[in-house]
């Protein structure tokens, strides 16, 4: 990609320091692009630029305990409240009320909890392949099949051995995480920026510590479970870790919704159908 109109910054956010990738016009409406597990700021390389190009002031951030970012100590500082709360902090910092927010996996995950908790500060929700946090809790304890794709929010609440097989063999597994995409999706130069990203100090462990907290920290009950804000919802319909079943009933839950399916896209949806995903979310933020 071309990172000749990317602009580091360093962000000071309640107590942690964010390091996130900047582009398109300072006076552009913010948009927020929140990455998951186990990506950071560069999952996002396909949309920058062309929603920088759309006018938006693009904000990509490594969130906390991945890549460049801070990565503070302790599972409860990766519950949803403070990842929630760094959101706000970045809007916060770039001077703006409001911004429209688009998050995959994880990073969507903190998009539906930041709307429903702070509702005031989001403008618009896009949201790649991830359901509700509500929904997501329900299938992962009721639903078998949901439970058996999501063996892995299990096996990762255990010490370090997640971690030590995470990182064997130059990260064998995260590798195979990401080829669970369409073939040549992911270049070999792209597997070499995230195994930079992963070498980070500290990153793989607070990397794990997001799927800790989910199960052992109960965040504060939101006002309302409902998302008031316009919300889309676009996911990939063969993404192996999250069944589609989940897509409707997190929809239901939203007052003004949209859900697309991507019927030939699988988990890693914004990097195998970059042009028809950067589409919809220029048009639909515009």
């Amino acid at each position: 990609m071309d990172e000749s109109g990317l602009r580091h910054r360093t962000i000071p956010v309640h107590g942690v320091r964010l390091h996130a990738v900047e582009a398109g016009p300072p006076d552009g409406p913010l948009l927020i692009l929140l990455h998951g597990f186990p990506e950071f700021w560069y999952g996002w390389r396909e949309q920058i630029s062309a929603l920088a190009g759309a006018g938006f002031r693009v904000l990509a951030p490594d969130q906390r305990g991945y890549n460049l970012s801070d990565k503070p100590e302790g599972v409860a500082s990766y519950a949803l409240d403070p990842l929630a709360r760094d959101i706000v902090g970045l809007i916060d910092e770039a001077g703006r009320d409001k911004a429209f927010l688009a998050g995959h996996d994880w990073g969507g995950a903190v998009a539906w909890w930041t709307a429903m908790c702070h509702p005031h500060r989001v403008e618009r929700l896009a949201v790649l392949n991830v359901p509700h946090p509500a929904v997501m809790r329900r299938h992962l304890f009721k639903n078998p099949q949901q439970r058996r794709r999501s063996w892995y929010f299990f096996y990762y609440q255990l010490p370090w051995l997640p971690e030590w097989s995470f990182s064997a063999s130059d990260f064998a597994l995260g590798v195979k995480a990401l080829r669970t995409s369409r073939r040549g999706t992911f270049s070999d130069e792209d597997i070499a920026r995230y195994r930079e990203a992963w070498s980070q100090p500290g990153a793989v462990r607070s990397m794990f510590h997001w799927y800790r907290a989910a199960l052992r920290v109960r965040p504060r009950r939101p006002m309302s479970f409902r998302v008031a804000t316009p919300a889309l919802l676009l996911w990939g319909a063969r993404d192996r870790f999250l069944g589609r079943e989940m897509a409707q009933p997190s929809l239901d839950l939203c007052d003004d919704g949209r859900l697309v399916f991507f019927e030939e896209a699988t988990h890693w949806l914004q990097h195998e159908e970059p042009e028809r995903v950067n589409a919809m979310l220029a048009d639909f933020f515009s």
